[in-house]
């Protein structure tokens, strides 16, 4: 029963981190936001 709920609670959480991750509007831009800002974000 705890293997079942394990497999059951893993593979949910996959598939709404899938479901968030395709909803992202960003994904339908060829473009992206672009090295600068990339760039500001990561020495924060």
């Amino acid at each position: 029963m705890i293997d079942l709920l394990a497999i059951v609670l893993t593979h949910g959480l996959m598939l709404l981190a899938c479901w968030l991750l395709l909803g992202r509007d960003d994904l339908d831009r060829e473009g992206g936001p672009g090295r600068e800002r990339w760039r500001r974000t990561r020495e924060r």
